[in-house]
């Protein structure tokens, strides 16, 4: 990703962009793909009313991770308070996601696949946050 490339090459940055912000932009792209194509490799699992659950936090998880990305991404005249909330959001999406796809882990690869990405993304999301300082007063 060009993450880091963009941001430096902006030319009024406001908050903090330091590595931590790169790496939660960049988690939740890669969190934000992952769960689209788990839902969709559920879709293609013979029985996939079994996944229905899980089709439907993965890819409620992949557009809060989306528009977290995108919001983390737009450096001029950032609000931290809206950051917060997206973060605490993406956190709150991807824990949800990792527990349920967690529950068919041992079955499908792609729903363990897909957890181990939750969890990532929402330890990124959490470093970041307190990059914002930590939660809304």
């Amino acid at each position: 990703m060009h993450v880091q490339q963009m941001i430096a090459s902006h030319p009024r940055v406001m908050g903090q962009t330091n590595d931590t912000l790169v790496r939660c932009i960049e988690a939740c792209y890669d969190c934000a793909q992952t769960c689209t194509a788990c839902a969709d490799a559920s879709l293609g699992e013979n029985n996939n009313k079994t996944l229905l659950q899980s089709i439907r936090l993965s890819l409620d998880c992949a557009d809060i991770c989306a528009a977290t990305g995108a919001i983390a991404t737009r450096r001029t005249a950032t609000s931290e308070d809206v950051m917060r909330t997206m973060l605490e959001a993406c956190i709150v999406a991807c824990r949800i996601c990792a527990d349920e796809c967690g529950l068919h882990a041992a079955h499908h690869e792609h729903c363990r696949i897909c957890a181990e990405t939750c969890r990532s993304c929402m330890a990124a999301c959490q470093a970041e946050l307190q990059n914002v300082g930590g939660a809304l007063h």
